[in-house]
């Protein structure tokens, strides 16, 4: 503790005047304080915004916060200016604005009119840093019909005097003092050049640029650094350079972009090299830069942020793109990547204190654990849209789970499909490896080590997460269960191969398919069973952005419609039993669809020339047993997701930020040894120019030890503009050594301009080791324009970690092609109906058969009559009669 004290005496001098109060504050603080910020090993749901490397929309106007790029990126830039002039306005300027801060340059390639357009230097014709035509759009004497003049947004760089010039006689001028300082942005100049444009059938293009973004402080490079070599300096921009290492732009982002006038931070923390914890910056950024078996660097991330991003979400950014956790020592900021450690010490029975507690997990709960890991990435092939990775998962681990517990999560900050794949795999066994222990320590042992290190005990390895000490300097470690196995490039698949779209060609002008036909057809079965069909015909079209043929159709003299598509227009016929019946004459039609989209129009209405054929009775009942299945398939997804954990959403459900709020929060607590009871309300109210909500949370707890009993509850009402919601959640948990029992019910009213809601849902679950049973029950009523639906559903799940059964019902009101139907489906391995009199025996359905003592029927349509001694059998279809002696 006199450490601690001696600190806090010296800074209470320095600001209070020595007060003895401010010493005692500032004390406890720093012995309380220093702790390690590291984030669960489990994957957090992520928020609705997600930083990637792409900016995807253009932006207008000056009401943008300012914003910038750390590694390479494709944007669309904030356009700040349009002019136009020459003769017939054939001529015009954009200005986009691309990042702030001083950036690397372009790529040598854009994006227009959903393909990649090389870039062509050019010699400059003024003050920017860059001049490019575009390949494609230069005629024969060298002039691109557009140019781009870039600037690279370096201190005093000077006025594009070339848009000075051809706009000094509009009424819309770009000034000779518009040289944005401290900006990154070009100026597109595009000639209106009628081949390019008008005979190519190409309007105005909509460009995406890719840039390389800011040039970045590397400490490593600094000699005036403890540890650094070379010439870059701190205060010098023009010494740094480029780089994609995540734990350089973690640094850059915490030292902050500042103002070149007046040095206020615009995008960062803003924090002074005093407040960084350097040593652990520079292990990360040559972890970062270390090549792995394929070449390539261990870690790379390109990020846009923004000044009004929250700072702890960009830095998980940059965390997560390296596998690694930010980390507060001793009050200073610090990183420790995803790498493999030396253990420093060994933690033995004689450096705990047998008085003192501790508590140690060496397994996390089922709910902290996934065994199916997926997630996506930003692809530079795919035109830099998202690309799924190879899902992660161990059958081992779904068997000793008892069942497939998945979720995701997405490195869109990554570019190279090999470092994502490696980061998804570095997760999913950071997340498997999930023990953790909080242990006292001696002093001796505590002194020496720190957190962010590794250590062992008993037999295996840990990563110390936080470091505490009390007023008595008794000082706790924080464990979490870690190994180099995580690390480790075996059994790592390298990233998806992604495959570049094709470049749309420039649409021909058919509008429909040409000679589309229509007939009524049959398909054969197995045992003679036949089912109609009707088949479309048409030629195939020689034209590839057609993507595909849509087909309406109705029976003949009926109003009802009915669609289905055909997916590969080359074929030039589909053939489809959807919603076909017998003995019907159908009338068809058909149009397309195209890519890019475009004007299409419907061809005639063609009829069958005969009815379709009798469908056979087996038939008709497989597509009843399809439509039941995959309804039950749906119910059996609404348990999983409802079961789910919904703590987390509940906490993370409100935000006050763009709006103007109050959040107040009350808590009592007790607490006696592992013995805790804690009664938590909290209220919260929101609003915004469009939104107004207001949510009640309350949170009852009470554990001791392995023991844990839970009830929480979540009230929301929320309206805007154009809606209205009212829910109300209940959760309660019973736990016992890993024995759980919970029960939830959900009520949710909805209401907008499309339609109505209203859901209420009651769930049940019990689990114990490793055998469960779970019940659901809901109602739901659907109002639209497009119909009236409503259902009623049970479903019941029971199983072990082998195997599971599942039974239920649904009773339902459905609109299908405008019209209200109903149906109830029952799933179980026998379903009995009877009367309660013994001398009655039951209707009973049971291993696919029907079975009933009598039966009073008026009229029988069959197929075929046999005895069940196999001695005579009557074919009605066929009209034969088989007596066998």
């Amino acid at each position: 503790m006199a450490i601690f004290t001696g600190i806090a005496t010296a800074i209470a001098g320095a600001l209070f005047g020595g007060s003895a109060l401010a010493t005692s504050l500032i004390g406890g603080a720093l012995a309380f304080g220093a702790k390690f910020a590291v984030g669960k090993l489990t994957q957090q749901k992520q928020g609705k915004q997600k930083h990637t490397a792409v900016q995807g929309e253009i932006q207008f106007g000056g009401d943008v916060p300012v914003g910038t790029l750390y590694g390479v990126g494709k944007t669309k830039g904030q356009r700040v200016f349009y002019a136009k002039w020459d003769k017939g306005n054939k001529r015009n300027a954009e200005v986009f604005i691309l990042a702030n801060g001083w950036c690397d340059g372009l790529e040598p390639y854009v994006y227009m009119y959903g393909e990649k357009y090389n870039l062509v230097a050019q010699a400059t014709i003024g003050n920017e840093v860059a001049r490019y035509g575009v390949q494609g759009f230069i005629d024969g004497d060298g002039n691109s019909a557009i140019s781009i003049r870039f600037y690279d947004g370096r201190p005093g760089q000077g006025v594009d005097q070339r848009l000075v010039d051809v706009t000094a006689t509009l009424g819309n001028k770009w000034k000779a003092t518009s040289k944005l300082s401290g900006m990154c942005y070009v100026v597109v100049e595009r000639y209106y050049h009628l081949e390019f444009f008008r005979d190519a059938g190409k309007g105005k293009p909509d460009i995406d640029f890719v840039l390389r973004g800011l040039r970045e402080y590397d400490p490593r490079k600094d000699s005036t650094v403890a540890g650094g070599s070379g010439t870059q300096r701190l205060n010098t921009p023009s010494t740094w350079v480029h780089t994609k290492n995540p734990a350089v732009h973690r640094l850059n982002y915490q030292l902050g972009l500042r103002a070149l006038v007046s040095g206020r931070t615009l995008i960062g923390e803003g924090k002074s090299l005093g407040q960084i914890d350097l040593a652990t910056y520079f292990v990360a950024m040559n972890v970062c830069d270390t090549l792995r078996a394929n070449g390539k660097q261990t870690y790379e991330c390109s990020v846009f942020v923004s000044g009004d991003d929250d700072h702890t979400e960009v830095l998980k950014q940059f965390d997560d793109a390296m596998a690694g956790y930010g980390l507060n020592r001793r009050g200073l900021s610090g990183v420790i990547p995803g790498a493999p450690q030396i253990a420093v010490k060994d933690l033995t029975a004689a450096d705990i204190p047998i008085d003192r507690a501790k508590d140690v997990q060496f397994r996390p709960s089922a709910f902290e654990r996934f065994n199916h890991l997926s997630g996506q990435f930003t692809s530079i092939e795919s035109m830099w849209n998202p690309e799924s990775l190879k899902p992660v998962y161990v059958n081992a681990d779904i068997a000793a789970d008892g069942r497939n517990r998945q979720t995701s999560i997405d490195f869109l900050q990554v570019t190279d499909p090999d470092i994502a794949q490696y980061l998804l795999n570095i997760r999913y066994r950071q997340n498997r490896m999930g023990g953790k222990a909080t242990v006292p320590v001696s002093r001796r042992f505590g002194l020496a080590v720190q957190e962010g290190e590794w250590i062992t005990w008993r037999g295996k390895t840990w990563l110390i997460s936080e470091w505490r000490a009390d007023e008595r300097l008794r000082i706790t470690l924080v464990l979490s269960e870690t190994s180099a196995e995580i690390y480790d490039d075996d059994g790592i698949e390298p990233g998806p191969i992604v495959v570049p779209p094709t470049p749309p060609i420039n649409p021909s002008l058919l509008s429909t398919v040409q000679n589309f036909n229509v007939a009524a057809g049959m398909i054969n079965g197995a045992q003679g069973y036949d089912t109609p069909a009707l088949v479309f015909t048409w030629t195939p079209p020689d034209d590839p952005t057609i993507t595909a043929v849509r087909f309406v159709y109705r029976i003949e003299g009926t109003t009802e419609i009915f669609e289905d598509q055909c997916t590969s227009p080359e074929d030039g016929s589909f053939r489809t039993t959807k919603n076909v019946v017998s003995g019907k004459v159908y009338n068809a039609r058909a149009t397309i669809t195209t890519v890019p989209d475009r004007l299409r129009t419907f061809t005639p209405w063609m009829t069958t020339a005969q009815p379709t054929g009798l469908q056979t009775l087996l038939t008709g009942l497989q597509q009843l047993q399809d439509d039941a299945l995959n309804r039950f398939k749906e119910l059996q997804q609404e348990m999983d997701a409802f079961f789910r954990p919904r703590l987390v959403e509940l906490l993370d459900a409100f935000s006050l930020e763009g709006a103007v709020g109050q959040i107040e929060r009350q808590q009592i607590v007790a607490t006696i040894g592992d013995a805790l009871a804690q009664i938590t309300e909290e209220r919260r109210v929101r609003v915004s120019e469009n939104e107004a909500m207001a949510q009640l949370l309350t949170y009852l707890q009470a554990s001791l030890g392995t023991t844990n009993a839970r009830l929480i509850t979540e009230e929301t009402v929320r309206a805007t503009t154009d809606s209205a919601l009212a829910s109300s959640i209940t959760t309660l948990d019973a736990e016992v050594d890993g024995n759980l029992a919970r029960l939830i019910a959900e009520e949710t009213a909805r209401a907008d301009g499309d339609g109505a809601l209203a859901t209420s849902i009651s769930g049940v679950s019990a689990d114990f080791n490793g055998r469960f049973a779970q019940g659901l029950v809901k109602f739901e009523a659907v109002a639209a324009p497009t119909g009236v639906d409503a259902r009623f559903s049970v479903l019941l799940r029971a199983g072990t970690s082998q195997s599971f059964k599942v039974s239920g019902f649904y009773v339902e009101l459905y609109t299908e092609g405008g019209v209200q139907k109903s149906r109830m489906a029952v799933q179980a391995d026998q379903f009995l109906v009877t009367s309660g009199n013994s001398r009655h025996y039951p209707l009973v359905f049971e291993d696919g058969e029907l079975k009933l003592a009598v039966a009073n029927i008026g009229t029988v349509n069959a197929g075929l009559l046999q005895s069940l001694n196999g001695k005579m059998k009557i074919d009605l279809n066929n009209g034969t009669i088989e007596i066998f002696s």
